[in-house]
């Protein structure tokens, strides 16, 4: 893979998502592929399942700007900014995080999502509690 390959597979990304192309999602993905919306998540199996995801957001107007960040070996990461309009505008730029297949499709794809106002790091009151709770339990504790 090179910075042209990856950028020719994010427009392909981007015309079959605001087309609803179903036909599109098996050119893109693997059949096996692994698509995970957030780290923390659950990824999305199989083509079925990516399908059926970009079903749910039909008819969503948007626009995308990307620009890949990185391309090692079959591995790839792309920076893109992403736009909703209608009722609820928002935006929110999105780090994903792509792996190769030998023919070209992506065999796990990983989205990293941060949106304009939300916090970007933990809670203090949280990370104290953890410190608290772990603090007489390391190495150099005394038990």
């Amino acid at each position: 893979m090179n910075h042209e390959t990856v950028m020719a597979w994010v427009a392909a990304y981007e015309r079959s998502w605001r087309d609803q192309d179903d036909a599109g999602v098996g050119e893109l993905f693997s059949d096996e592929a692994s698509y995970l919306l957030s780290p923390y998540e659950p990824p999305l199996v199989g083509l079925a399942a990516i399908r059926d995801f970009w079903v749910d957001t039909e008819g969503d107007e948007f626009t995308l700007s990307a620009e890949v960040v990185a391309v090692d070996g079959a591995v790839a990461v792309v920076r893109a900014l992403v736009r909703y309009g209608g009722d609820s505008p928002q935006e929110y730029t999105d780090l994903w995080v792509l792996r190769f297949a030998s023919d070209g499709r992506v065999e796990h794809f990983e989205e990293w999502a941060y949106w304009p106002g939300k916090s970007y790091t933990a809670e203090t009151a949280d990370v104290g509690a953890d410190a608290d709770a772990t603090s007489d339990t390391g190495p150099d504790s005394n038990d």
